[in-house]
């Protein structure tokens, strides 16, 4: 059976994105936008809080890979402030969720070659994307990079409340995708959460040495190795004529 399907890994593989989020602006920007909610807390107020919600949701998680939901963390704390109206908390915590994004971001551009490679994939393969992000903000960071459009399917593990290297979440996409995970390679930067958790779930695999990621873990290594994002289109050629000859 022909490969059908090219799913990727979206920070450190599409998009190059750097954060900080121990920056104090973060807080009192925070801060200062809260008092316009009846919500009055100070930055030193805001930072602890928003941690230890943090903390205490990882360690109630049951899963082996938690993942964290960034806007039921802000909820929580709306809930503590006893913030009104009640029906409005959802709304605001989705606000806070991206205002603490957006502050933190420190870097947001698409890698050299990504949005041509993809062009090019979509001619003949279905794209997917599988990615430990938060909805709230990754998907306004791909419409904002060009590069939303490209992918129907999108796993991202902020839904889900474990991230990968759990092989549910490559299950997930290729079961959306109606194929079986051997006919999928997965393009990624982390050779354990991208490469190791691909591998077992099925998928081949590309690895892009970007400027994030773990490089290596134990003896695992790709089906093919990419110094950049313009490889991509090769190592695909090169996984298809493999697979096609086996």
């Amino acid at each position: 059976m022909s490969i059908r399907a090219v799913c990727f890994d979206l920070y450190g593989t599409l998009i190059n994105i750097e954060t900080n989020e121990d920056m104090e602006e973060i807080y009192r920007g925070i801060s200062h936008y809260l008092t316009y909610h009846r919500v009055f807390m100070n930055r030193r107020e805001v930072r602890e809080r928003y941690f230890a919600v943090m903390k205490e949701r990882k360690r109630q998680s049951t899963e082996r890979y938690p993942e964290i939901d960034v806007e039921a963390i802000w909820h929580t704390i709306l809930i503590q402030e006893n913030s009104k109206p009640v029906n409005g908390r959802e709304k605001l915590a989705k606000e806070l969720a991206r205002l603490h994004r957006g502050i933190s971001r420190t870097r947001l551009e698409r890698y050299e070659g990504v949005k041509r490679t993809l062009k090019s994939l979509q001619e003949h393969y279905q794209l997917a994307l599988i990615s430990d992000a938060q909805r709230c903000f990754a998907l306004p960071e791909m419409r904002a990079l060009n590069i939303k459009k490209y992918f129907d399917i999108r796993i991202i593990s902020g839904d889900y409340g474990y991230r990968k290297p759990d092989s549910r979440l490559f299950h997930m996409a290729a079961e959306q995708l109606e194929i079986a995970p051997h006919q999928a390679i997965y393009v990624g930067n982390d050779m354990y959460r991208d490469i190791y958790g691909a591998q077992q779930a099925g998928l081949k695999t590309i690895f892009i040495d970007s400027n994030q990621g773990a490089k290596s873990y134990n003896d695992i290594q790709p089906d093919y190795f990419a110094r950049d994002f313009y490889q991509v289109l090769d190592g695909v050629a090169f996984l298809a004529q493999k697979h096609a000859e086996e």
